[in-house]
């Protein structure tokens, strides 16, 4: 009997991890079908490299939303990963534990906070917080690099403490015997200890910054314009394809979705440069 539910079960697990994949790849299938297609019509090099989107003249240049989201992700993780890492650091060694069990449900909250509610913050705090300290409408780069940093810091602070937890005991118990304080033992022998799983957290925050729409629709200004400084307008490709996927039809549709493909090969290379410096740490 125990071996049919061991079977069972691992059928079962089975089934889900296919499910898992199929999923993916019908995703990767539609867009590619319906995304490359576009691209070839327009032409890689315009459709990558062009400074203009103006579907009405059927001009669909992405160059200007492709460096917005990059402008806006690095902000964020500016913004984000120290505070994240540090904070992290803190719940796992040096917090009291009755200080824990108040800031831990409160990271937990963070993460349960709708997109939208942190957008209707951004718009009601940080961008007149934005336009009277440094200028511009506020709706800008800064204010998105802000509220997105602000976003992806319970991914951070959640995956960081687990790792920073999980370093045995005998690392930071090696640095004590050796003379170091405690500060000098976390940050020298824990911390390093646990930088996989450090960077495991970044490159998830990355994905949330990367992916974040409503928000940053809320707070950035949508101008489909390389920016000059940080308080002007900008427009990412997730706010791009949000903004005009309700009105659009033909090729202006299907440029969107190659917006889409370009989002998810963006995505993919972030995970891949992750695996491949893993696969150094572990040579």
């Amino acid at each position: 009997m125990s071996r049919f539910k061991e079977n069972l079960m691992r059928a079962v697990f089975l089934l889900t991890a296919c499910v898992s994949i199929a999923a993916v790849a019908l995703i990767c299938v539609f867009l590619l079908a319906n995304g490359v297609p576009a691209i070839a019509e327009i032409g890689l090099f315009r459709f990558l490299f062009g400074m203009q989107w103006r579907p009405e003249n059927n001009l669909f240049g992405i160059f200007p939303m492709i460096v917005g989201s990059v402008y806006v992700t690095a902000g964020a993780l500016a913004v984000g990963v120290p505070v994240g890492i540090l904070t992290a650091v803190f719940l796992a060694r040096f917090c009291p534990r009755w200080l824990y069990k108040l800031f831990k449900p409160v990271v937990n909250l963070m993460a349960g906070v709708p997109s939208v509610v942190y957008g209707f913050f951004g718009l009601v705090v940080l961008v007149p917080f934005v336009r009277e300290q440094f200028g511009g409408r506020g709706m800008s780069v800064m204010t998105a690099s802000l509220l997105l940093g602000l976003m992806i810091l319970p991914t951070v602070i959640s995956v960081s403490e687990a790792a920073i937890a999980a370093v045995p005991a005998s690392y930071y118990e090696g640095g004590l015997a050796l003379g170091a304080s405690h500060e000098r033992s976390v940050f020298h022998t824990v911390l390093p200890a646990a930088k996989s799983g450090i960077l495991a957290g970044v490159v998830l925050g990355v994905g949330r910054a990367v992916g974040e729409t409503m928000a940053v629709m809320m707070v950035a200004g949508n101008q489909p314009v390389i920016p000059g400084k940080l308080t002007d307008g900008v427009r990412t490709l997730t706010a791009n394809i949000a903004l005009e996927m309700g009105y659009s039809t033909d090729l202006h549709r299907e440029a969107l979705i190659a917006t889409a493909v370009v989002l998810f090969v963006f995505v993919l290379i972030i995970n891949l440069c992750f695996s491949l410096l893993k696969r150094r740490e572990r040579a």
